[in-house]
């Protein structure tokens, strides 16, 4: 596993990958987190044992990420992904408004799948009027103890995105924190059924 910062932009953004970075899974934090959520589960070390390409990505809009210059623009932070993955068709997991990001990004890029986290503002009209040009598979994870995201949104969206939507009973908003290990099996098969 490898730890370091690259230029992206006018960004300096720390990212945690594997040796072999083509068509990764790429990870994108909530606003509250930085890239080492993903190691603190240990989906990170999971995948390099497994010879599973991927990035983690310290995002702009991070409070705490290790990313210098923050910024909430939507674009730009889209514009930090595609820059970090280049041509590749990634998988995208996306935690909340990392989420909302993957979504963006989607819409714009060829992406290989989508494995949301309560994804946030996914929701808004611009998006929704959208979604009928994205063909892209798609499974939404929700904890049913979500304080954050109403699971009416989440139902709505899985219906928009002809998404499977997978409940984690006695999780919350960060479902994949509250059940790291039901988290990889589900990344796992999503990822599996991909190819």
């Amino acid at each position: 596993m490898i730890e370091e910062e690259i230029k992206v932009g006018n960004f300096r953004c720390r990212i945690i990958r594997s040796e072999n970075i083509k068509d990764p899974i790429v990870f994108l934090h909530g606003y509250l987190y930085t890239s080492d959520v993903w190691r603190e589960i240990n989906v990170l070390n999971f995948l390099e044992e497994r010879n599973i390409p991927f990035i983690a990505i310290d995002m702009p809009y991070g409070l705490k990420s290790k990313c210098e210059q923050k910024t909430d623009d939507v674009n730009l932070n889209v514009k930090v992904v595609k820059d970090v993955v280049g041509d590749d068709k990634p998988l995208l997991v996306g935690a909340s408004l990392g989420g909302y990001i993957a979504v963006r990004y989607s819409l714009k890029n060829p992406v290989k799948g989508l494995l949301l986290i309560s994804p946030a503002r996914c929701l808004e009209k611009d998006l929704v009027n959208s979604y009928k040009n994205l063909n892209v598979k798609t499974c939404i994870i929700y904890g049913e103890n979500d304080n954050i995201i109403p699971f009416e949104e989440m139902k709505k969206l899985s219906s928009l995105l002809n998404a499977r939507l997978i409940i984690y009973e006695n999780a919350g908003h960060p479902a994949y924190l509250d059940q790291p290990s039901k988290f990889k099996e589900d990344l796992m098969e999503f990822y599996k059924n991909l190819k």
